[in-house]
């Protein structure tokens, strides 16, 4: 996910797609801890498109 896709989205879409990053994120976890995750850089994929969004997210928050 791009930077400058978050950015277009709204305050609530921001929300929703944070929240589903984090339950993609606690899924990944899992899959590890059991040996059952393919790719574990999807870990690291997840984590860095949450920090963008909480990122844009503070962003637009100041700017109010």
């Amino acid at each position: 996910m791009k930077a400058n896709e978050i950015r277009n989205l709204s305050v609530e879409e921001l929300d929703k797609r944070l929240a589903d990053l984090k339950k993609d994120l606690f899924m990944l976890r899992m899959q590890h801890a059991t040996n059952h995750l393919d790719n574990p850089i999807k870990i690291s994929n997840v984590r860095r498109d949450i920090a963008r969004v909480k990122t844009v997210l503070r962003q637009k928050q100041l700017e109010q």
